[in-house]
């Protein structure tokens, strides 16, 4: 078969894939980030000790910097194969706020994924994931109805028997979540699945007694799927060139959406370009730039709004770093996954 025709076959498989993922999972309530697979464990908890390194991650994100109290998302995380547990073991800590400390999220997560050699070629993992998150809410920073006077705009402070009426109000409460992931792969071909707030915990800072209608988080489904192109093959990483098509879809209750992207690498410099939508209309175009060596690698990433939220929201920054802890012998048992690093 000649490297045409292989190509050929696999990038008819990769659509046919793609298809079906897209039928079944084409959102994202929860925080989300543009860089993927530089915050791999956050993406999916089967990402956790894909390497055959230790790695330390830090993402940071700054989505539509031109509002008045935009999102600021920031993660941090540690990853590992190891062989006496057959598989990887991560945690991350993981931060939100929103305007401008109106709403804080603080969380950490620990995940373990199973190691699966299914062929000499073919390796899947499985994983699980447990966590901790607390929400707090500065109420006074809100405003309510009772401060609009019509006419003069807010100027009357707010009185507590509007939010405290009919409830017990909490600024601060303690969720615990759950997640699961599966992730397959070779040398040139991967995908995987994860189920995050696997039981819709719920998240009431303001208790009505309502048992029959708690305020639940939704379940989150991301799905990735993706090649390893080898453009150039050469000894010296230096020479090495490499593409990197995939997709990633995400779907959390009526939110849906898609990334189609692909990077390309050569040597130590990578750059990529997504084109982000819902299922409403176009979002973003995402570009992606990334530098590798040995120990470090550095991503940033920008988002061009390209839909009608654009004047007021124009753009997201977000900024990755990674370190690679030591180096060690692989043995035979450690399966790496080679997906993009950004």
């Amino acid at each position: 078969m000649t490297f045409y025709q292989k190509w050929h076959k696999k990038a008819y498989i990769f659509l046919l894939i793609i298809i079906t993922i897209c039928g079944e999972y084409a959102s994202a309530q929860d925080p989300q980030f543009s860089q993927f697979y530089a915050n791999p464990i956050y993406t999916n908890p089967a990402f956790a000790g894909t390497q055959t390194v230790g790695r330390i991650v830090t993402n940071v994100r700054q989505q539509w910097p031109g509002i008045p109290g935009s999102f600021r998302t920031g993660t941090f995380s540690y990853d590992e194969h190891f062989d006496a547990i057959n598989g990887g073991f991560g945690v991350q800590a993981t931060f939100d706020e929103q305007g401008v400390g109106t709403l804080r999220t603080v969380g950490l997560n620990v995940m373990y994924s199973y190691q699966i050699p299914v062929t000499r070629k073919f390796t899947m993992r499985a994983a699980v994931q447990a966590g901790v998150i607390q929400k707090s809410v500065d109420f006074s920073k809100l405003t309510w109805y009772d401060q609009i006077v019509l006419g003069n705009g807010f100027i009357n402070p707010p009185s507590e028997s509007v939010y405290m009426q009919g409830g017990d109000l909490n600024p601060s409460i303690f969720i615990t979540n759950f997640a699961a992931g599966i992730s397959g792969y070779s040398k040139n071909f991967y995908f995987g699945l994860a189920a995050h707030n696997l039981f819709e915990p719920t998240q009431d800072f303001f208790s009505t007694g309502d048992v029959e209608n708690p305020n639940r988080i939704p379940r989150r489904f991301t799905g990735n799927i993706g090649l390893v192109i080898p453009v150039v093959e050469s000894r010296n990483p230096k020479y090495r060139a490499n593409l990197y098509p995939n997709v990633i879809v995400k779907s959390q209750r009526q939110f849906q959406q898609l990334n189609l992207g692909m990077y390309a690498s050569r040597g130590s410099f990578l750059a990529g370009l997504y084109y982000r939508a819902n299922a409403v209309n176009s979002d973003a175009f995402i570009i992606l730039l990334g530098i590798r060596t040995p120990k470090v690698r550095i991503g940033y990433s920008y988002d061009a709004t390209v839909s009608e939220a654009r004047p007021g929201a124009a753009n997201s920054h977000e900024v990755s770093l990674s370190f690679e802890l030591h180096k060690r012998t692989p043995k035979r048992t450690v399966r790496a996954m080679r997906c993009p690093e950004f």
